[in-house]
Order: C-alpha cells, then structure tokens, then sequence
C-alpha cells in the first residue's frame, strides 16, 4: 500500500501573538465604538473617477497605514485557513504582494510572486487575459511550484475576476492545486466570483 503523503509545510496552530483573532474581529468593539466592520470600511477611501472617468476606485492605503486595521484584516484572511496545509502563497502584482508576504508568514507557507511581463528573471510561463478596457499578462517563474502544492492566490480586491482566473491558470500549468482565493475587499455587484467558481473565495470587506 502507499504511503500517504505528508504536508510539504506544517500547518500554522493559531494566529501570530501580534494578530487579532476571528472572534475579536466578528464581537469585540474596539475604543471608538465602532464595530469592527465599520472600523475597517472607515479606512478604505473612495476616489471618483480614478483610473478613468465613471469608476469609484477603493483606496486601501488608509487601511495599510493603520496597524491594527492591516492586522485585523490578515487575521480575517487567515482564519480560515489556520490548521489547513497551504503550501504557497501566490501574490498578484503589485498590492497582493502587500497582504500575500504577510498570510505566507501567517501560515507558515512559502510564497510566490506572479507578475507582470519583463519583472521575473529566467525561465517564465506567462498567461494573457481580457480587462474591461483592454488586455494585460501575468508571469509565474517556471518551476517556482512542486507538483501538487496546495496553493492559496491572493490580491487586494476582486473585481471581475480576470485577473484572478488568469493568476488560477498559471498555478495550474506550473502543476499546483488552487485551494482557494482571498481577497481584502470584494466588489459583489461585479460577480467576479463566478469566474473563479467552484474554488473557495474568502473576502473580508464587501461592497
């Protein structure tokens, strides 16, 4: 009989001391009152019309500048992957780096950069996907994965989901298993869930 294969990386127990738990993030108030819902919300700024007329862009450098609200956040993304083996950490350029370093330090988990063409040294496998207003790649370093690895992609904001499902594929080819999408904030009235279906997607703040 074979031997079953063990987990690449040992699963994290618990948060980091640092972090705020899930409960404390779903009851507690913090010192303002406000709930931590709304804690978060208030650190997220809408600019109009950016990057081009007709759009309300969802600014989260606020909430980065606010070490609680950005730990508040990551342990609201990490919970439900505590005791589960991630192997990798994928990040999309550029702010899923920002929040996808910090869940692979959480999990205990590697983590791997998917780019834009032309950042990535050496051999690279590179995916094309549509945007609403015109077309952009993606960039993995060839085997930058081990076959099979349990992979968690991670960006700021899921919008329509081609950047996400195009960052899935890339995984895929390189011979990952895409466990599961996060994100810090979700636009819903634009279903980019959907594209990404049937693969798990958590997002902490949704609009």
């Amino acid at each position: 009989m074979a031997q079953k294969k063990q987990p690449r990386t040992p699963p994290r127990p618990s948060p980091t001391p640092r972090g705020v738990s899930k409960g404390a993030l779903q009851k507690s108030k913090p010192r303002d009152e406000l709930s931590p819902d709304a804690y978060l919300r208030a650190r997220i700024r809408d600019v109009p019309d950016f990057p081009r007329p007709g759009i309300m862009f969802k600014d989260i450098v606020p909430l980065l500048a606010d070490p609680k609200a950005f730990h508040m956040v990551l342990d609201g993304l990490a919970h439900p992957f505590i005791g589960e083996h991630v192997d990798v950490v994928a990040g999309i350029e550029a702010r899923g780096f920002i929040f996808g370093g910090a869940l692979a330090a959480r999990l205990n988990a590697s983590f791997v950069p998917l780019r834009k063409p032309g950042k990535l040294p050496g051999e690279t496998d590179r995916v094309s996907y549509a945007l609403e207003y015109g077309a952009n790649e993606l960039e993995i370093q060839d085997d930058s994965l081990e076959n099979g690895a349990k992979v968690l992609i991670v960006d700021d904001l899921l919008a329509t989901g081609g950047t996400a499902a195009a960052a899935g594929e890339l995984v895929r080819r390189q011979g990952g298993y895409v466990a599961a999408y996060a994100f810090a904030v979700e636009l819903d009235f634009l279903k980019g869930r959907r594209k990404l279906a049937p693969t798990p997607v958590v997002s902490l703040l949704r609009y």
